[in-house]
């Protein structure tokens, strides 16, 4: 079961409530088939809505328009859309087996009994859940539900698959599980499939692009590097992970600050305020530095030590290292950054 997925175009998609609330300015995005796109951003900043208006549960405001490949579907209900969703909350049918539930959209489309009965076992293999034909919904753990309503979703093979915030409900092992299993999932179906998350991890480890959403505007569209590495905006930057601000003055090859310097190759002059993430740095001998601060907080995390440092400018700046000795309260600490890593936003 392959397809090579249905294209999908957003144009000028705005959203505004009845309560005369916008939830969504105009938005415009293309999706290739097959690509798994993520939209990610905090609570309220219009993701939800963007998935809904895809879907055909919501009609963006006069002027907006949903293509799937060329077909315009803006004004389809969800049911003639050819969508597969999977929701937070499994949405399956406590009344059904989990035979019954895979089966129920291929029943509601009218496919013959050996139809169904292929493609629900078809459906149960893949998913790993063929033991599980004939136990009542009720008797399922959190990530077997959540196999069962993926293989529900896929079993009618639709154009466009939709997964709202799916992994929430779970705890962190269960969901780093089943993050990988989706992963592989989406990546053997070849269907698009649009995913909307507020887990960062999540975005990047499932999303060919991550569409970073705030106060209901797209504040990115990239790669899940593209975001880490180089974010468009101050939003973005201290979204995505953790990010260091370092405030100096441009001098030459390097940009000075109180705590030391650090290289600089963009030229320009003034006042200058750098970015770097925690990981981008290497401890080492005080005249080899580029910044020295003391250790405020130190957290041993098994394969790495996070460090909290204080000393610039009033500003707390976190650092990891492989450094396998102990860093009590007080230490200082001298460190380079990488200069390849710095980041600089304009405007």
């Amino acid at each position: 079961m392959t397809d090579h997925g249905t294209a999908i175009r957003l144009e000028a998609c705005a959203k505004t409530f009845a309560n005369g609330v916008r939830a969504l300015a105009p938005l415009a995005l293309e999706i290739a088939g097959g690509e798994t796109v993520v939209l990610l951003g905090p609570s309220g900043c219009g993701k939800t809505t963007t998935l809904r208006i895809i879907a055909g549960l919501e009609v963006p405001d006069p002027g907006g328009r949903v293509l799937f490949d060329e077909d315009d579907v803006t004004v389809l209900p969800i049911e003639e859309r050819n969508i597969g969703m999977v929701f937070q909350s499994y949405a399956l049918f406590p009344n059904m087996s989990v035979r019954a539930n895979i089966a129920y959209g291929l029943r509601v489309r009218r496919l013959d009994r050996n139809a169904i009965d292929a493609r629900v076992d078809e459906m149960m293999a893949m998913m790993d859940i063929a033991e599980l034909a004939h136990r009542r919904i009720d008797q399922l753990s959190g990530g077997q539900s959540q196999r069962v309503a993926l293989a529900r979703a896929i079993a009618v093979r639709p154009r466009v698959l939709l997964l709202d915030e799916p992994l929430t409900a779970l705890d962190a092992f269960l969901r780093t599980r089943l993050r990988v299993e989706i992963d592989r999932l989406l990546r053997g179906l070849g269907i698009t499939a649009v995913y909307v998350t507020h887990d960062q991890a999540e975005a990047m480890s499932l999303g060919d692009r991550i569409v970073v959403m705030n106060e209901g505007r797209v504040a990115q569209v990239g790669t899940p590097r593209d975001i880490y590495y180089r974010p468009a905006t101050d939003f973005v930057a201290d979204f995505i992970g953790t990010i260091n601000r370092i405030r100096g003055v441009v001098r030459g090859d390097r940009v000075e600050c109180r705590a030391g310097h650090l290289p600089w190759s963009a030229g320009g002059g003034g006042e200058i305020e750098v970015l770097f993430r925690p990981e981008d740095v290497t401890i080492t001998a005080p005249d080899d530095a580029h910044l020295t601060g003391r250790v405020v907080s130190s957290f041993f995390l098994g394969d790495r030590t996070k460090l909290i440092l204080e000393g610039f400018d009033g500003r707390e700046v976190v650092i990891e290292t492989t450094d396998r000795r102990e860093f009590g309260p007080g230490t200082e600490v001298a460190f380079r950054v990488d200069a390849d890593a710095l980041i600089s936003l304009k405007g």
